[in-house]
């Protein structure tokens, strides 16, 4: 077998093709068609389950080569130093040194001790939501949830929050690395800029004030034994708190219009709350946050009798891998109760997603929560819009009724 050149379908692959915003799935389903590995200059694709989680998992990749394209794409400045710094973007031995100072706050005992807190911060926010009548569902519950957990594990002042929104946008955009266009680089180098300014201000104030946090943490980290030099705590911070909301506001975003679109899974988590669970992990399978993502090939090797070369860039469509019916039978179906949701949308390998549990967490509460307060929710029946963003899929808003 022999790679396949790039198509129509792959080139439509792109935030500027309004199909492809609106409903990715259909041109997904016409990559995997185009063969299992495709060359769209200057990148390979993947779209299949089993090549992307062997991909994921291969020791022969690994992110640490995006430093040359970022450097290309966005030039010198706030925007390259941040990313060139978060362990997103790192191999062995930086990414296992920074990864394991901040694996210690997500593990699923200490995720698990903040149910309590999650809930009643659901709780609040519906509370709210039955007084206005309804709303945009997005902007007073879903975005602010996460929003307010990552903040307050990183010891971010509440009346603070509100002015994250548009750094948190902009370095969203700014991960289509490959699709970034100036006024995106732009927008994010104003951002990580802000961003590095607050946390280097915020740091300086639990260095005075010290606190119980998971910054403080990374301060007392960073002091012994010089385990965290000064940029990379920064970095660490505001990765951190872009990671542990940005994908989650989704999740929960996608996963409110989906169930509600679909009356019949709504009603059966109502009427059954304990597959409150499950219901989470269908739905990061049926509508990933994350719909790309990307390794580099660390060496000359073949697959599927393509040959990528070292230094070259395999972007691996997740949204397609959970879609793909060679995996899941009836794919397209949204089934709260599928037995088998081994999705990709949190990665695999070393790069699996660090605050897998939190967001896991904070789902359940939600869709328990908001089918068991609200049972009749309905959508208000206006278009609903996308962002424009091949890599994080969520909505523009979610305007309800109670």
């Amino acid at each position: 077998m022999t790679a396949q050149a790039a198509t129509s379908a792959t080139i439509g692959l792109s935030s500027e093709n309004p199909a492809f915003i609106a409903d990715p799935y259909p041109i997904y389903a016409q990559v995997r068609a185009e063969g299992r590995i495709i060359h769209s200059e200057p990148r390979w694709i993947m779209a299949y389950y089993d090549d992307i989680h062997a991909l994921l998992r291969d020791p022969r990749f690994g992110r640490g080569g995006y430093g040359d394209l970022i450097l290309e794409v966005f030039g010198p400045g706030p925007l390259h130093d941040a990313f060139s710094r978060w362990m997103l973007f790192m191999d062995p031995p930086n990414h296992t040194r920074l990864r394991s100072l901040a694996t210690r706050a997500f593990t699923p005992r200490a995720v698990e001790r903040m149910r309590t807190a999650i809930q009643r911060l659901v709780d609040g926010m519906l509370d709210d939501i039955e007084r206005d009548g309804g709303g945009d569902l997005l902007a007073s519950f879903a975005y602010p949830l996460p929003v307010m957990v990552i903040c307050e594990l990183l010891g971010v002042p509440p009346d603070d929050r509100e002015e994250f929104r548009i750094w948190s946008d902009s370095l969203g955009k700014a991960l289509q690395i490959q699709f970034a266009t100036p006024e995106i680089v732009a927008n994010g180098n104003e951002a990580a800029e802000h961003l590095s300014g607050y946390f280097r201000d915020l740091v300086a104030e639990h260095r005075e004030h010290p606190r119980d946090d998971l910054l403080g943490g990374l301060i007392a980290a960073e002091d012994e034994h010089g385990r965290l030099s000064e940029e990379e705590l920064l970095a660490m911070a505001a990765l951190l708190f872009f990671a542990g909301h940005e994908t989650t506001v989704n999740l929960i975003g996608n996963g409110v219009l989906h169930l509600l679109q679909q009356p019949d899974q709504w009603r059966l988590l109502r009427d059954q709350p304990a597959l409150a669970r499950n219901a989470v992990e269908e739905i990061l399978r049926y509508e990933s946050p994350v719909q790309i993502t990307g390794r580099v090939a660390l060496r000359d090797l073949e697959i599927r009798g393509a040959t990528i070369k070292e230094g070259e860039a395999v972007s691996a469509l997740l949204g397609s891998a959970n879609r793909d019916p060679a995996r899941f039978p009836d794919p397209d179906r949204l089934d709260i109760q599928r037995a088998d949701t081994q999705h990709l949308s949190f990665a695999a390998g070393a790069h699996y997603c660090l605050g897998a549990a939190l967001a896991r967490l904070e789902g359940e509460v939600a869709f328990r929560t908001l089918t068991q307060r609200f049972p009749e929710l309905r959508l208000v029946p206006e278009p609903l819009t996308w962002r424009k963003n091949v890599v994080l899929r969520g909505l523009t808003q979610l305007p309800v009724t109670v």
